[in-house]
Order: structure tokens, then sequence, then C-alpha cells
């Protein structure tokens, strides 16, 4: 049985750029883009379940998850620390599985979890698009269970 590709975004999806920029700027409120800052990406907290979600989706008989995520173009750094933080909370495993693009809908794949629907080529992925943190799907567990992983 041939695996369906999952992408999993990075940013606000498995980890809290939000909280991560509200703090630079309180630290800093000259700062004008604290992701230009060394060492921002890195520093993230994992947002709650996205841990337990990804292996989940990596044992899984069913699915293949991959971390797909775009660059920040206001920091060249970010390519290097957004797989610093993959290889810190999710391992080797999946540093081999880290795709980073500026455009989303490149990739062949079944599903794409993103906080976002459209910017960065959500709107035009071929997939089905879920939207962390909607209405619809506000967390991993409800996420999870679209997958029956919960």
């Amino acid at each position: 049985m041939k695996k369906k590709i999952v992408y999993i975004d990075m940013d606000d999806t498995l980890c809290d750029l939000q909280a991560a920029a509200k703090a630079a700027k309180e630290q800093n409120p000259k700062m004008p883009y604290p992701q230009a800052e060394y060492g921002f990406y890195a520093s993230f907290d994992p947002l709650p379940g996205a841990i337990d979600a990804v292996s989940k989706f990596y044992d899984s008989e069913e699915y293949e998850p991959w971390i797909l995520t775009a660059p920040s173009l206001l920091n060249p750094l970010c390519y290097t620390e957004k797989r610093v933080w993959v290889e810190n909370h999710l391992g080797m495993r999946m540093v081999e599985r880290l795709i980073i693009s500026p455009n989303k809908a490149l990739l062949k794949g079944d599903y794409l979890i993103d906080d976002n629907i459209e910017g960065k080529g959500q709107e035009d992925f071929e997939g089905l698009v879920i939207q962390y943190g909607s209405a619809s799907y506000p967390s991993w567990c409800s996420v999870l269970k679209v997958f029956n992983l919960s």
C-alpha cells in the first residue's frame, strides 16, 4: 500500500512563531523585523501536541509526513535555523524530510496542514489543505481525528 503524503507547515503550525515575535518585540520594541535576528527561528517553542502529532504520522502505516515550510526572505539564516529546530525537536528522521520552499504548490502530495490557506502556494496545492488553528481544526487533537490518529 502506497502511503499518503502529508506535508506539515512549521511556523504557527508546529512551532510558535507568534509568541516568539511578541516576546522579541517586547524585549526590543524598536526592532521592526525580529525574524531577521540571528537565532530567532531556532528558538521557537513547539505548539501543544505538535511533536506527538508528527510522531503519530511517522509511525503510521498509512501516512508519510514531511515538513514543508516557507523561508523568511528577511533572514537567510532561517534555512539553517529551521533545520536546527527540526533536529532538536523531531530528530534526524524528520531532518531527512524537511523541505523549504517559497511555493508550497510545487510539491505533489495528498494533504497540507498549514495555518494559512493562501500566500505561499497553499491555494494551488493539489491535495487537501487543512487549516491548523481554524475554527474547524483549532488544535492538533482535532487535526489528528481527520486522519484517525487520535
